[in-house]
């Protein structure tokens, strides 16, 4: 895998400094290496929202810490389709790269950057007018209401920002740099602290100023993503490479969009279980958001080997090693099964405590909330294993270019999360809802798996390229 600049042949790894060629090397040392920088990332990630968490419910009191959980889903309903839409984007420019196409490379950069700008825009004007309308329809308490409003309002109002860093960090890992991402969120975490305790503790802003914390985080993260991308000599851009190319933009979209709908639908499900919990009163919902954010440092490590496939794949899938990407998959789930289980007994024997973070102890009604979370925290542990699996195959997936498969899974996740939330509720009461979640991973894992296997043996039976591969393969095992 070869680029030129300036005349000269350099080697894709020495063009991009920490990056990384997928197509040579140990799939286990690869896959790991790549990860783990992701995770610290994503952990140093889920450590500062947890921080928002921890000063609002400690310092703020309880209904903040519920106003924070009212707005969860309706919040997600925008994150997560648009850092999917950039995972979409992300597929081409990975197999660009496995390919060895500079020209291809750049086009389809520029053009996820032209999208990302327009789609960024357009939800950063519409859905604060959005935000009243989505809170009165899940029928959020009156007494977190106005709290809730005020949160997502500014969360909203960011969203172009945080698609921003999105997409810089997915450029940057199509090349396999797991560490850049990494020191931008190690920036915005620091920053995100520090503006923390200024504008909540300090000036008193409340669950505002912790909103405004984390954007104002996520655009400084950015700026140090897009400085460095600046440094790699096969994005260097040129006047003709913005030029809008329809037809790119047509294959970007068709990667992409799949996967925003397949989260969309994901997060209809979870607006739906929003909607039951609601019910229940304010109580439910902080222990829900206690435990709901533990649950972001059970899936962290999900989601950075999920990236790490998906760069592996997509590499490999472009360059036409089909055994390379047989021997990748048995790799990352190998890795998958000894983080899930580790982290599931670290929350078994310490996630109570872990939850005491959240949960004011001057609170009269603070060991029911404690009760009640970590209930939820035990369910979610022991079927973590599920969760690792439906990450590793669907990012498989996605790295070789099918995205359709992935949103067919989110709507099976869809239909898992409103069946429990409506049906199992009606037998177990709030104790039913714990079992969304893990109800919601098993029936989309059921969906990506075979698919993966179905897809790496129709293009073995398919020959060609792939099948020289195989027979060429002299990979370390």
């Amino acid at each position: 895998m070869r680029f030129l600049h300036k005349g000269k042949a350099s080697s894709h790894k020495e063009s991009t400094g920490r990056a990384k060629d997928m197509t040579k090397g140990n799939p286990t040392g690869l896959i790991f290496s790549f990860a783990l920088p992701l995770i610290l990332g994503n952990l140093g990630q889920q450590l500062y929202m947890i921080t928002d968490t921890m000063i609002v419910g400690q310092g703020v009191g309880l209904k903040a810490l519920a106003s924070l959980g009212a707005t969860d889903w309706i919040y997600w309903l925008v994150l997560w389709p648009v850092q999917f839409l950039t995972q979409g984007f992300a597929v081409l420019i990975t197999q660009n790269i496995g390919e060895g196409n500079e020209k291809n490379i750049k086009k389809s950069i520029a053009m996820s950057a032209l999208l990302c700008l327009a789609v960024g825009a357009l939800v950063s004007v519409l859905f604060p007018l959005l935000a009243k309308p989505l809170l009165g329809l899940l029928k959020t308490p009156a007494d977190i209401f106005d709290g809730a409003y005020s949160y997502v309002t500014v969360m909203y109002a960011g969203t172009l920002i945080v698609m921003a860093y999105n997409m810089a960090s997915a450029v940057l890992r199509a090349f396999g740099d797991g560490k850049t991402p990494l020191l931008g969120m190690i920036i915005a975490a620091v920053l995100n602290i520090g503006l923390d305790l200024l504008l909540v503790m300090e000036f008193r802003w409340g669950i505002t100023g912790a909103a405004a914390a984390t954007i104002f985080s996520q655009l400084a993260a950015f700026l140090y993503c897009l400085f460095m991308i600046g440094k790699i000599p096969a994005v260097n851009m040129k006047r003709e490479d913005w030029k809008l190319d329809v037809s790119v933009a047509k294959q970007l979209l068709k990667l992409g969009t799949p996967l925003a709908l397949s989260h969309v639908a994901i997060v209809i499900g979870g607006i739906i279980l929003q909607f039951v919990i609601n019910g229940f009163g304010s109580l439910f919902i902080a222990a829900f958001t206690a435990t709901n954010k533990l649950y972001g440092l059970l899936e962290s490590t999900a989601i950075s080997f999920g990236f790490a496939t998906a760069t592996y794949m997509g590499q490999n899938w472009g360059a036409g090693n089909l055994e390379r990407i047989r021997m990748g998959m048995r790799s990352a789930m190998k890795l998958a099964a000894v983080f899930s289980v580790s982290i599931s007994l670290l929350m078994l024997a310490f996630g109570k405590n872990l939850l005491l973070l959240f949960i004011s102890s001057a609170n009269e009604d603070a060991p029911r909330v404690l009760e009640l979370a970590y209930q939820y925290l035990v369910i979610m542990s022991v079927t973590l294993m599920i969760l690792y699996i439906l990450h590793v195959y669907r990012s498989a997936i996605q790295g070789m270019g099918n995205t359709i498969v992935p949103m067919i899974a989110g709507i099976m996740e869809c239909v898992g999360r409103i069946s429990v939330a409506l049906l199992l509720t009606r037998v177990m009461g709030e104790y039913g809802l714990f079992f969304a979640e893990s109800a919601a991973w098993l029936g989309s894992a059921a969906c990506v798996t075979p698919a993966y296997y179905f897809m790496v043996r129709g293009r073995a039976l398919a020959g060609g390229k792939e099948e020289r591969a195989v027979k060429t393969c002299t990979c370390p095992r």
